[in-house]
């Protein structure tokens, strides 16, 4: 007799997988507090920058116990003592977890959620452990740009990544016009921030330069462009693909600016791309933003008046282009 197929996602707390089927990812954040991390688990047996995700997770849930609690379960700020002991152990109970989760659910592409959340049962010092796995196909390049939208403010504790997050952000889906794929972040209509799930960069013209329509070459790229993407004191989420990015770029001598990009010179833009440590790095198609930004708040898609900014996406034309059926080749 076949042994049985493998569940669609796992659920495992401290070590133990849940005997019920478990929520989507999404409805698992929505339902519960904590601090949590998402990475990429590969078909070959790898979790995509694990380390990093461990120390941005730790860093998550200290600043939440401390400066907003409620947001990890907690009603105040626990003893620092005690709650930093429990904290410095969690690494070795959060990987338990991982493990077991991943002989569960073997031999794909996944998503992993690790979480940690006030232990309803122990002490108001102790961290619960839970790590959510399911399956995940990462998009085609080429195939599934981002369109994105400026349509709604800042977080609060953006530094901390948080499950509440997955909840607070719903008040924003009445500004998602139809075909919108995330949503950008900003508080004064001009400066974008982040994406709700992701860091947004661009590719920008510097404004000293030379005519917008002058053709493009490589020595020009070196001198008149940069790239950009809002500093962490903005109040953005230190994402782990937006540091390999700011990495990569000073490592091999791609200009590179932390500024929030300004919509009001977004002619300039001649790229853009979002980050994230599932999709990784995604071209964006386009942008578009309210032309009047006043009580954004009290307003729909349908309410407002938008400006459109479209990329050429010649890298990914050309891929396509000029792709080579693997059927030739026999």
């Amino acid at each position: 007799m076949p042994p049985p197929p493998p569940p669609a996602t796992v659920l495992v707390t401290n070590g133990t997988v849940s005997p019920q089927a478990p929520p989507s990812a999404a409805s698992f954040l929505d339902s519960t507090p904590g601090a949590y991390t998402t990475a990429r688990a590969t078909a070959a047996g790898g979790l995509l920058w694990w380390p990093r995700h461990l120390l941005r997770l730790a860093d998550s849930t200290r600043l939440l116990a401390r400066f907003h609690p409620h947001l990890l379960g907690l009603a105040a700020p626990p003893p620092r003592k005690p709650f930093e002991d429990s904290l410095r152990g969690i690494e070795p109970l959060v990987n338990r977890s991982v493990r077991v989760a991943l002989d569960e659910m073997p031999g794909e592409d996944m998503a992993l959620t690790a979480l940690l959340r006030a232990s309803p049962a122990e002490e108001e010092s102790e961290l619960e452990v839970c790590v959510h796995l399911g399956a995940y196909v990462p998009p085609v390049f080429g195939k599934a740009g981002a369109r994105l939208a400026v349509a709604g403010r800042g977080r609060d504790a953006a530094a901390a990544k948080y499950a509440p997050w997955a909840r607070m952000r719903k008040s924003m889906e009445k500004m998602r016009p139809p075909g919108v794929t995330e949503l950008l972040l900003t508080n004064d209509g001009d400066h974008i921030l982040e994406g709700s799930i992701t860091n947004f960069f661009v590719v920008c013209r510097r404004e000293e330069e030379h005519p917008l329509n002058k053709p493009l070459s490589v020595e020009m790229t070196a001198n008149e462009f940069e790239v950009q993407t809002a500093p962490l004191g903005d109040g953005i989420l230190p994402g782990i693909m937006r540091q390999i990015v700011i990495e990569v770029c000073h490592d091999i001598g791609i200009p590179f600016r932390e500024v929030s990009p300004s919509w009001s010179k977004h002619k300039l833009w001649e790229e853009a791309f979002v980050t994230s440590s599932l999709r990784l790095i995604q071209h964006v198609e386009t942008v578009q933003a309210p032309i009047l930004w006043e009580n954004i708040e009290s307003k729909t898609w349908a309410d407002v008046s938008w400006e459109v900014k479209q990329f050429q996406r010649e890298i990914s034309k050309r891929a396509i282009q000029e792709e080579y059926d693997i059927k030739d080749l026999l």
